[in-house]
């Protein structure tokens, strides 16, 4: 695994803190993957707009008229981005939960995403996905409690939503760091974060494990 994209989705800048959890995240992998290549988007910052007419040119079936001027401006962002997802290995996704669901820049990337014979395919049997190999590695930040109740896991639609849309592209590993709890007082935010943290460094070290057995193998 050599090849990592790390991708921030939150529109708080420093004060985010998936945004710093995705950091360390990155940091503590290439502690342990010194090889990795990383690349990085913010999509609060350059995110692609969300699907209009003009942006699912390549949702068209062959034979459909020529692509006008603008489709074919958001063609190229599309093939861009999904290109881009195809070629890493290994994504580090930051998703702060806003509105009981995920960001609408980091949906607006996924969108471009899903695209039938790049992630997904549609067969006999059903959708089958074609990214798989992948580890998604997703920090989760919020500022309530939603994992530790029935009523929380109902209400929640970002990590519920994240691991449904990985899995659809065929990606089985999909891993969440989560901090919650954070909007509960200082107290709260500094057990979460603490909590996180701890999950980041197990998450590394189980990764590099599993990389000397493979090469042991």
């Amino acid at each position: 695994m050599n090849k990592l994209l790390h991708v921030d989705s939150s529109i708080l800048g420093g004060n985010s803190v998936s945004r710093q959890l995705t950091a360390q995240i990155v940091t503590s992998w290439r502690a342990s993957h010194p090889a990795t290549e990383v690349s990085y988007l913010d999509l609060a910052v350059d995110g692609p707009s969300h699907l209009s007419a003009e942006s699912l040119g390549f949702r068209l079936p062959a034979g459909a008229a020529e692509l006008n001027a603008a489709q074919k401006r958001e063609n190229a962002i599309s093939e861009t981005l999904v290109a881009q997802f195809l070629a890493a290995d290994v994504l580090v996704i930051g998703a702060p939960l806003y509105n009981f669901a995920i960001p609408t820049q980091l949906k607006a990337w996924i969108d471009r995403l899903a695209q039938v014979g790049r992630t997904f395919a549609y067969t006999d049997k059903g959708p089958v996905g074609l990214a798989g190999g992948k580890t998604v590695i997703i920090a989760s930040a919020r500022g309530g409690v939603y994992s530790t109740s029935d009523a929380g896991n109902a209400m929640e639609h970002q990590e519920s939503y994240l691991k449904t849309i990985f899995g659809f592209f065929g990606v089985t590993d999909v891993r969440f760091v989560r901090a919650e709890g954070l909007a509960m007082g200082e107290a709260a935010k500094a057990t979460a974060l603490a909590a996180a943290e701890m999950d980041i460094t197990a998450q590394t070290r189980v990764a590099a494990n599993q990389d000397q057995a493979s090469l042991a193998a």
